[in-house]
C-alpha cells in the first residue's frame, strides 16, 4: 500500500510523520498506517481521532474516515505533540519485539481469538468483547501485594497498568506514563505505598472522590435535575444526603437558579442557605 501523500500547503515535519489538511479542512496526520485528525466538536472544543489504513490522499480524506476517539485537544500544537508521541510509541514498541499468537485460550472474558506475548509467561489476549493481560504463576508473584490479583488475569481497561508498573522494561514510554497515570487514578493508597509519595488534590480521582464524600457526607447533594417548567429560571432537583441512592434514602427537592447549576466532577452541593426547599408540584414524571 502506497502512504497518503501530505496536502500540498504542509510538509512533512518528521521522517515517518506527514501532516496536512483533509479535504474538509481538518489538520491531519499519518503515522505507519495510523492517522489522526483534529476535529471540531459543537461546544467548540477540538478532540484527537484516529484512522486506520487510509490508502486515499491526505486531501480526500474527510472526518467520515476518522471512528476512534483519543481524548481533547487544547490547540494545533496540541495536535501535533500528539501525533509525535505517538509515532515515539509505535517506533518504540516495534523495537520490543512483541509477537502476535494465534489463541483459543479460555479467558475471564470468553474464548480468546489471539494473544500478544510480551515476555515469557507474561501475555495479551483479546477477545470479541474484552481482553487483558495473564501472568503466569511465577511472573505474578512479583506484581505488589497490594495490586496482584490471585489468578494472574489483569483486564485491558484499568488493570493492565499494574502489569505496566511491575515489567516497564516491556512497554513504551507512552505505556509507562498512561501506566502511572492509570494506577494514581484508580488505586491511590497502593500507589503512594508502593511508591512512598502521597498524591495531592488533582493527582487522583479515586482519592479526590473519596475527599469529597467524606466533606459532603451530611450535605444534600443533587442525583437528579430538570429544567422547571413552573419556576422561570430554575431547575428543579431531587437531592440526598451525601449523594446516596437506594431504597429507605431520603430525597428531597430543591430550586436552584439555572445559571447556578453546574456539577463539580463529583455533583452539586446544595446550599441549604440559599437553594429553596421546593414542595410544589414537580416537573418529574412519577414524582409525588
Amino acid at each position: 500500500m502506497n502512504a497518503p501523500s501530505p496536502a500540498s500547503d504542509e510538509a512533512p515535519d518528521t521522517p515517518g510523520i506527514s501532516f496536512g489538511r483533509s479535504g474538509d479542512g481538518l489538520l491531519v496526520a499519518f503515522v505507519g498506517e495510523t492517522a489522526f485528525a483534529m476535529a471540531p466538536a459543537p461546544d467548540g472544543r477540538h478532540y484527537l481521532e484516529t484512522g486506520w489504513r487510509i490508502s486515499r490522499p491526505m486531501g480526500e480524506w474527510t472526518r467520515g474516515d476518522f471512528y476512534g476517539h483519543s481524548g481533547e485537544l487544547a490547540d494545533e500544537t496540541a495536535f501535533r505533540n500528539a501525533v509525535l508521541e505517538n509515532a515515539e510509541h509505535q517506533r518504540e514498541r516495534r523495537m520490543l519485539g512483541r509477537v502476535e499468537e494465534h489463541s483459543r485460550a479460555d479467558t475471564p472474558w470468553g474464548a480468546s481469538q489471539g494473544v500478544t506475548v510480551y515476555a515469557e509467561g507474561v501475555t495479551a489476549q483479546s477477545t470479541a468483547g474484552h481482553g487483558g493481560f495473564k501472568l503466569s504463576a511465577e511472573q505474578n508473584r512479583k506484581v505488589h501485594p497490594l495490586l496482584r490479583s490471585k489468578g494472574g488475569w489483569y483486564e485491558e481497561d484499568a488493570a493492565w497498568a499494574i502489569v505496566a508498573i511491575t515489567f516497564p522494561h516491556l512497554f513504551t514510554a507512552f505505556e509507562r506514563r498512561c501506566a502511572e497515570k492509570t494506577i494514581k487514578h484508580s488505586w491511590p493508597g497502593a500507589w503512594e505505598t508502593i511508591f512512598g509519595a502521597i498524591l495531592k488534590p488533582g493527582e487522583s480521582y479515586e482519592k479526590d472522590r473519596r475527599a469529597f464524600e467524606q466533606a459532603h457526607a451530611r450535605d444534600w447533594i443533587v442525583i437528579s435535575v430538570i429544567t422547571s417548567k413552573r419556576a422561570a429560571g430554575f431547575v428543579e432537583t431531587v437531592a440526598t444526603p451525601g449523594g446516596k441512592r437506594g431504597p429507605g434514602t431520603e430525597e428531597r427537592r430543591f430550586l436552584v437558579p439555572s445559571d447556578e447549576y453546574q456539577v463539580s466532577r463529583f455533583g452539586f452541593v446544595i446550599d441549604e442557605a440559599r437553594h429553596q426547599v421546593y414542595g410544589g408540584p414537580s416537573d418529574f414524571v412519577g414524582w409525588k
